[in-house]
Formats: C-alpha cells, sequence, structure tokens
C-alpha cells in the first residue's frame, strides 16, 4: 500500500535531505580545512584566490556598505527626531555597522560573486575531465583547489568587512552632515564614543565562519557537478542558494553566541 503524501510525510522528507546534505558538507568540510595545514602549501594560489574573491569583490562590497549606510541614516533620522535625538544618528549607524549589517551584508555579497563562481569553474573542472587530470598528475585536487580557496575566503572575509563597516559609516556621516547639520568632529566623537572592541571583535570573527561557509558550499556544489555544461548551471545556482542560506543560519547562531560572551 503506497503511503499517503502528505505535509508529514514531505517535511520528514526534506529534514532528511538537509541532514544528509549537511553531513556531506561537514566531511566535505574537515578534508578540506585539515589539508590547509598538510604539505605541499600553495601559497601563490591561496594569494591568487585572495585576489580572485577578495579584491574583486571591494567595488561590490563597498557600494552596497555606502548605500546602505545612507538608506539606514535616512530611514532612521525621523524616528530619531520624534524624540530629539537625531545626532544619535552616528552611534545607531555605526552600531548596526559593525554588529551586523557589515558582516551579514559582505558575506552575501561575497555569496553571489565569489561564491557562484568557485561553483562554476569546479564544476566545468569536473566535466571537463581537469580534475581527473589532476590526479594522474599526481596533484592532490582537494589540496590546490579546495583548501587554497577555503582558506583564502577564511582570510579576505573580514578584511573586506572592516572596508564595509567604514564605508557604511561614511553613508551615515554624508547624511548627518547634510541633513541634520553635524559638524564631522562630532560625528566622529559620536562614533568612537559608543562603539568599542565589544562590537567589533564579534562581527570580526563571524566573517571568518562566514568565509569557510562560503568556500566550502561553493566549492562542494561545484565538486559534485554532474549532467555536464547543464549541471554547472545547477551548481552555480546551488552554491548562491545553499551559501546564502547557510549564511543567515549560522549568523543567528553566532549572534546568540556573540551576546552570552560579550553582553
Amino acid at each position: 500500500m503506497q503511503r499517503p503524501n502528505n505535509f508529514f510525510n514531505q517535511a520528514g522528507h526534506q529534514i532528511i535531505r538537509f541532514v544528509d546534505y549537511m553531513g556531506l558538507l561537514s566531511l566535505f568540510f574537515f578534508e578540506a580545512f585539515t589539508g590547509i595545514f598538510r604539505r605541499p602549501w600553495f601559497f601563490q594560489e591561496v594569494i591568487a584566490q585572495m585576489f580572485h574573491l577578495g579584491v574583486k569583490s571591494l567595488p561590490l562590497v563597498g557600494v552596497a556598505a555606502f548605500s546602505v549606510g545612507l538608506v539606514l541614516a535616512m530611514q532612521t533620522i525621523g524616528v530619531l527626531s520624534m524624540f530629539g535625538a537625531s545626532n544619535y544618528i552616528a552611534t545607531i549607524v555605526g552600531l548596526s555597522m559593525v554588529r551586523e549589517l557589515g558582516p551579514v551584508l559582505t558575506a552575501l555579497m561575497v555569496v553571489g560573486r565569489a561564491g557562484s563562481g568557485m561553483g562554476a569553474e569546479l564544476g566545468s573542472m569536473l566535466v571537463t575531465s581537469q580534475i581527473d587530470a589532476m590526479r594522474v598528475s599526481a596533484v592532490n585536487p582537494m589540496k590546490f583547489l579546495v583548501s587554497t580557496r577555503l582558506l583564502a575566503c577564511m582570510l579576505v572575509l573580514p578584511l573586506l568587512t572592516g572596508v564595509a563597516d567604514v564605508l557604511g559609516i561614511l553613508g551615515g556621516w554624508v547624511i548627518g552632515v547634510t541633513q541634520i547639520g553635524l559638524s564631522s568632529h562630532y560625528y566622529y566623537q559620536l562614533t568612537l564614543q559608543y562603539i568599542g572592541l565589544k562590537d567589533i571583535i564579534p562581527g570580526i570573527l563571524k566573517t571568518v565562519v562566514f568565509g569557510a561557509i562560503i568556500g566550502t558550499v561553493g566549492c562542494f556544489e561545484g565538486y559534485k557537478t554532474q549532467h555536464g555544461t547543464f549541471g554547472v548551471g545547477q551548481s552555480t545556482q546551488a552554491a548562491v542558494v545553499s551559501g546564502s542560506l547557510l549564511v543567515l543560519i549560522a549568523d543567528v547562531f553566532l549572534t546568540r553566541i556573540s551576546l552570552i560572551i560579550w553582553p
């Protein structure tokens, strides 16, 4: 007798698929992460990947962070003016950027650009047998292709986040100076007065985890590409969707942990 195709049946299948996916992803990450500490070390490849993943993503991250800083300041002015506290726009924009918006926005921008690129690149290499050729040439593709990209993502995300934080605060400064009439020195003082290391460090540490997620998911989706060139497109799409979703889920838990450690 065929089982009924009801809601609970479908939900159970989705949960099992998610747990299976996370298990395979965790094993893939463990193999790639341990490869970082084993010889040979491909330093030139790591630097090249840092350039492709980080430097080339800088304009996108910078424009997005500056725009968010502008919009956040414009949206907040009206509420603060109702309570006569419009000068605290610097505090709200600064804390919002360094604690949450800077890290998450940077991670999502890098997922969209670099994560999809890794999935497409490794998927293309797989379907054209380039990865098999590396194995024949006695080159470990997991170390050369995956471990280097994983390390590059974990190194460049904190740097990009620092730039995003600064540009987001500059966006709030533009609105504070032009619409409220705050002086640049006063805005600078308010920003430094209410933003400390306990606000900056958790956001930077979160981006290391985000970088690990982006590098692992992008390479994992590319590494398991099937069905030729059609599968490359599917791997690219899955890298962006899965990477973005896991970044947001991880942010919930990391934020809770950071609030416990740095109340």
